[in-house]
């Protein structure tokens, strides 16, 4: 009997906002919510954007004065929409209307007219240039004249041409909500992510670690770029150039195993198995697949997957931008035949588009297999049937796409239709769509989601493409997805993709239904969550509803043993009511434990059969099945 791994808690944060209880999902959704929803919304996002605290019992703004909870969308209502999903990039990154940068120069002298200047000695370069002249001077300058040429880069200041982004939302600090350290912001976002993740449960995960042996917990997740902000490789890389001194946490706090390491150390204490594994744009689905098989195989029963990119950076968008990938002020000008840029609708899947929008964010998913969430009593949020990982053979150019995407989807359907029917296939399924913003994708992926539907017999297959509202967050976009579909499954609201005007005419779209308008649909029991990377890292998810997969379950437990399970989720669910209450209110209480909790190596205990660790319940097992017994000894 193979193992069914279930999702039992997700938390992150991203251009939408709070991914625990469907907060970025109903940001996004916003016009199609009921009022209480609306209203809940709305307060969520005013206290993680600090605009309004809770003071003496009372709710009050930022200036001290106080509001009551009905007021939020009144008074806020348009900074809190103005300041989440896609928006100009804000300068607490860079200003991208007078990007910095430097300019080389070749200064010129001749013999009656040398360049003169004072400097202290401190700062001559090392050798000093032979057309240099040194005199000391008063104190500790000296006097440097030149003969003939000399090069120096000079400040500078660009009108960066593109200008957009999936920025957090405005206000949100999460380094202001723990001793973060000098720590970069895409580490602050993971353990932001992982604490809202794992409060999204409502267990205590004490107990969660302590109810398996200490390495059957496991930690999946990469970052592609790694940490590129100043705190990271960003200032390890141009520090001496700029004519600073390396620090020594930029190296190791780069590296893009960090947010794997990150919830190991200061937010679990997992000492299973930790894992890190980068593929581009789908690099979350890479770790979640990692993460399914060990559970499938039950190497692993309680996983966390995460993903993190924060890289609104100079660098990386120029980066991206040379490359002709991310959308630019000249081609969203020609598209729009106007010379306004309206930077909400900068990202657009499956319309007429010229690039994607660069976001960040980090995204944790919580899965356990099912008889542990039983057992445990917690509110199932869906299952992953499996993930397919393909490439794409042999290129021309490594951004290109390829085959390998048909492989993962057609096998997606075709496991999807053996497990949950053909019926479920054709008539309740969704993608969640790579949708990244370009011209050549639209076509291309488009045409492969049309092929499937045509050999599955699928019409109307709805598609929904999440980065047209937070971005293209690189190593979570795939996360994004996820917490998108559990949203779908959470409200039986599809989202629709508003920031094109109608389907681009040389998308394949004779199967498929994209829509330009969030709509009601009857609910949901698959989600195709698609991912097309760079270099041909090719993915594909089969992800089952709560319905679908209780549905499951019933068949493989007695009603005896479900109905002990509905006794034991109550608790669960007092729980997370109580943490969905002090999240709206900005009340995160993130996990840090910097020191707290180490083990004392010398207390472990080793017998031929086991190995006990301080500070967790059971044993890790020795007893190694071997598993090539016909061939040893």
């Amino acid at each position: 009997m193979t193992a069914l791994p279930v999702i039992v808690g997700m938390g992150g944060i991203n251009a939408a906002g709070r991914t625990s209880f469907h907060q970025g999902f109903r940001r996004i959704v916003l016009n199609t919510l009921d009022e209480q929803a609306r209203q809940e919304t709305f307060l969520g996002l005013a206290t993680l954007m600090n605009l309004v605290r809770i003071e003496n019992g009372e709710y009050v703004q930022a200036s001290g004065e106080p509001i009551g909870v009905d007021e939020v969308e009144k008074k806020l209502g348009q900074q809190i929409l103005d300041g989440t999903l896609i928006r100009k990039i804000e300068k607490n990154h860079f200003d991208v209307d007078a990007t910095h940068g430097h300019q080389r120069m070749t200064l010129t002298s001749d013999e009656s007219t040398p360049i003169c200047f004072t400097v202290k000695q401190r700062d001559l370069p090392n050798p000093i240039p032979d057309n240099w002249t040194v005199e000391e001077i008063e104190g500790k300058e000296v006097k440097v004249t030149i003969q003939g040429l000399v090069e120096i880069k000079h400040d500078t200041y660009r009108d960066n041409p593109i200008k957009a982004a999936g920025q957090l939302p405005t206000g949100f600090e999460p380094a202001n909500l723990y001793n973060s350290r000098y720590q970069p912001r895409g580490l602050q976002a993971t353990i932001f992510a992982a604490t809202d993740a794992i409060r999204s449960t409502g267990l205590d995960w004490n107990s969660v670690m302590n109810s398996v042996e200490p390495d059957k917990i496991g930690t999946y997740s990469a970052s592609v770029a790694g940490q590129v902000n100043e705190e990271g490789f960003g200032g390890l890389l141009k520090s001496r150039l700029l004519g600073d001194r390396v620090s020594t946490k930029q190296l190791a706090l780069g590296l893009n195993t960090m947010s794997t390491d990150f919830i190991n150390a200061y937010v679990t204490g997992n000492v299973g198995t930790t894992f890190t594994t980068s593929g581009a744009c789908a690099t979350f689905l890479y770790n979640l697949r990692a993460a399914v098989n060990d559970i499938q195989a039950g190497r692993t029963r309680v996983a966390v997957v995460a993903s993190v990119e924060c890289a609104v950076t100079p660098e990386i968008v120029e980066g991206f931008g040379n490359m002709s990938a991310l959308a630019n002020e000249e081609g969203l000008r020609k598209l729009d035949n106007t010379d306004q840029v309206d930077y909400r609708r900068t990202s657009r899947p499956f319309g007429e588009n010229c690039g994607f929008t660069i976001g960040e964010g980090a995204q944790v998913a919580i899965l356990m297999d099912d008889a542990l969430a039983l057992e445990l009593g917690a509110d199932i949020l869906g299952s992953v049937a499996d993930v397919y990982v393909n490439a794409d053979g042999i290129k021309k150019s490594i951004t290109a796409p390829g085959p390998g995407n048909y492989i993962t989807m057609a096998k997606s359907v075709a496991l999807a239709s053996q497990i949950a029917g053909v019926e479920r296939v054709q008539k309740r399924s969704f993608i969640l769509a790579h949708g990244s913003s370009t011209p050549q994708n639209r076509v291309t992926e488009s045409a492969i989601y049309h092929k499937i539907a045509e050999s599955f017999a699928i019409e109307g297959w709805k598609v929904a493409a999440p980065k047209a509202y937070v971005g293209h967050t690189i190593a979570p976009a795939s996360g994004d997805q996820l917490a998108m579909a559990l949203g779908v499954f959470a409200h039986n609201i599809m989202p629709g993709i508003t920031t094109i005007d109608k389907v681009a005419d040389d998308v394949h779209a004779e199967h498929l239904d994209i829509r330009t308008n969030h709509y009601e649909c009857e609910p949901q029991d698959i989600a195709f969550i698609n991912s097309k990377g760079f270099g041909g890292n090719n993915a594909t998810a089969t992800v089952f509803s709560p319905a679908l997969t209780k549905n499951m379950l019933a068949k493989r437990y007695s009603a005896e043993k479900l109905q002990q399970y509905d006794v034991a989720k109550e608790q669960t669910l007092r729980a997370q009511e109580q943490y969905r209450v002090d999240a709206n209110n900005g009340k995160y209480e993130l996990i840090y434990r910097f020191g707290d909790g180490m083990i004392d190596e010398a207390g472990l205990v080793i017998t031929s059969d086991t190995l006990t660790l301080p500070g967790f319940d059971k044993p890790v097992s020795l007893r190694v099945e071997n598993p090539y017994s016909d061939i040893s000894k």
